[in-house]
């Protein structure tokens, strides 16, 4: 095990991001920490806070070093989820095992980010940014969107966006993200008429109707997906009635949905193709829907080249290109400029003691600073 003397910098600022409590909305301290690292290194910092309950207020980091070349962005998040009951040591108490580093975000993303604060050379040369939030893991309502307007308001424009999330599958640079489907929440509710359920012609069961609705969702072929993105899929994820009696007909059923979806759909277009379909069965019913965000493809080019060579330079593998996993911020960057995801191994992420290898978090640091060597040359 190393002793703390001689841990390398990007474990050593990775062990003090860790012990930071920064369930989301992250605040405080782990914003703190990154400030902390990066004044040395001739960043300007802008710390900022945002929004009103429930869903805010969230701090959020935007920092910036001027230079000469193409400007790249490394964007990420500081909060966490829940760490969960069952932790062999504590969630926020790092704790180096063997070979690897334990603790709540090890690889969700405090590694990650603490290795790219790590592989910024001291001496400024391109342009730089850090898009950090506190708030990812929750509605996101005010994070990245809240950095973009920031950035918008003070004129940073990045030319190129890496997110950090991890993206590796089962080696670090088996896979890198150039595109992610989009994400909509449906909320459905059909009202009826409470009664008896021995005098059913005196009430309305508004159950027949919601089954009917939601067997011709399920039955729907929404695509069949395409070269970069699997089919788009809707998934019944509640059924609510609340009716703890047997002999009453509800006077109410509601149901929710969540739909996944590729760059051949979107977001208003399939809300208002369940609201149709829904009103078709009942024109009472109510749909409210919130679209988390839209699909995006950041298409081959000279980015994910950049990004792919560099992986192979340190590890000798060659990155498969994907659009699968879940959202992430990336959506809402890619509005700004050709954005590629690539980060540490996702194996453990959200889960109980949630943990990095040491030599991957170095390795990964050599792999940062080979793509802000590469895109300064771009």
């Amino acid at each position: 095990m190393d002793s703390p003397a001689n841990l390398p910098d990007c474990v050593t600022l990775a062990k003090a991001l860790l012990a930071c409590e920064s369930v989301t909305p992250a605040h405080g301290a782990v914003f703190d920490m990154v400030e902390a690292a990066l004044l040395p290194l001739g960043f300007t910092i802008d710390r900022f806070t945002v929004g009103e309950a429930p869903d805010g207020p969230v701090e959020n980091l935007l920092a910036t070093r001027a230079g000469t070349g193409s400007h790249l962005a490394f964007a990420g998040h500081l909060d966490v989820v829940p760490p969960g009951e069952g932790w062999t040591t504590g969630a926020f108490a790092p704790e180096i095992r063997g070979d690897l580093l334990y603790g709540r975000g090890a690889v969700d993303m405090k590694g990650a980010i603490a290795a790219f604060i790590a592989a910024i050379p001291a001496e400024a040369g391109a342009p730089l940014s850090l898009i950090l939030t506190g708030d990812e893991e929750g509605p996101a309502t005010y994070g990245t969107r809240a950095l973009i307007a920031r950035m918008a308001a003070t004129g940073v424009k990045p030319d190129f966006c890496l997110v950090g999330e991890p993206t590796s599958a089962t080696r670090l640079g088996d896979m890198i993200k150039i595109g992610r489907r989009g994400s909509v929440n449906l909320w459905i509710e059909v009202a009826g008429k409470q009664g008896h359920v021995a005098y059913p012609q005196l009430a309305d069961n508004p159950i027949p109707r919601l089954v009917a609705m939601l067997a011709e969702l399920d039955a729907l072929v929404l695509d069949t997906g395409n070269a970069w993105f699997q089919p788009s899929n809707i998934e019944v994820t509640d059924i609510t009635v609340g009716n703890p009696a047997t002999n009453v007909i509800p006077a109410k059923a509601s149901a929710r949905l969540s739909i996944r979806f590729n760059d051949e759909q979107t977001g208003a277009g399939l809300v208002e193709r369940i609201e149709t379909l829904v009103h078709r069965h009942d024109p009472a019913a109510t749909v409210v829907a919130r679209i988390s965000g839209e699909a995006f493809l950041t298409a081959p080019g000279a980015f994910s080249t950049l990004i792919g060579a560099a992986i192979e330079t340190q590890t000798g593998l060659v990155p498969e290109l994907s659009t699968t996993g879940g959202t992430s911020d990336a959506r809402f960057l890619s509005a700004l400029c050709p954005t590629v995801e690539f980060g540490l191994v996702n194996a453990t992420m959200h889960k109980l003691d949630e943990a990095v290898a040491l030599s991957d978090l170095t390795a990964l640091t050599a792999i940062y600073a080979e793509i802000i060597a590469r895109t300064a040359r771009l």
